[in-house]
């Protein structure tokens, strides 16, 4: 697979350094799916303070080249997001992402984010499946999805959206981006 070039990295989210940023983040146009475009910078911050306190849920900066370029969300599907949607597994891993604006597109660096960031949730060795809802009109992430090696399970209907469950293991990613399994 043909990633952007450069270095990324992962650090924990700061809600008191970092909210200013993730609000021009979540609340850009091309952020529609994060549904936080009328968030008030307050808002931004609060809902990061609250992530930071639960004990099922973490937000993470992406760093690419030591610069911030993406967010990341890291959840219990069983205790956040998709508690009593669909029967959870051991090992299983929820997560969100979000590459930052750019006036100046990379060819392949959004792909090169969810593989960071599939990387890094992989890193833990209790993770066995990497599961995640996008919106059933997000074409763009779910295109991203399967060059991942993310598999539909069914459609589901959220508080938020309709969305597709999907989930995608370890031995799925690895077959997907190095073609280790084949």
């Amino acid at each position: 697979m043909t990633r952007a070039p450069g270095t990324f990295t992962v650090r924990p989210m700061d809600p008191v350094t970092d909210a200013a940023l993730v609000y021009g983040w979540v609340t850009h146009p091309k952020a529609a799916f994060w549904m936080m475009g009328d968030a008030r910078p307050e808002d931004v911050e609060r809902a990061y303070w609250a992530i930071a306190a639960h004990p099922h849920h973490d937000a993470f900066i992406g760093l690419h080249e030591g610069e911030p370029a993406f967010l990341m969300e890291r959840y219990d599907p069983a205790e956040v997001e998709l508690k009593g949607l669909y029967e959870a597994e051991p090992g299983d891993i929820g997560m969100h992402f979000l590459v930052a604006p750019s006036d100046t597109p990379v060819h392949g660096f959004t792909l090169a984010v969810i593989t960071t960031v599939m990387e890094t949730l992989f890193a833990d060795p209790d993770v066995r499946r990497v599961v995640v809802e996008p919106d059933v009109t997000n074409a763009a992430v779910q295109s991203l999805n399967r060059a991942v090696g993310f598999e539909v399970i069914r459609r589901i209907t959220t508080p938020e959206k309709d969305a597709l469950l999907c989930a995608c293991t370890r031995e799925q990613f690895e077959d997907a981006t190095t073609g280790a399994h084949r």
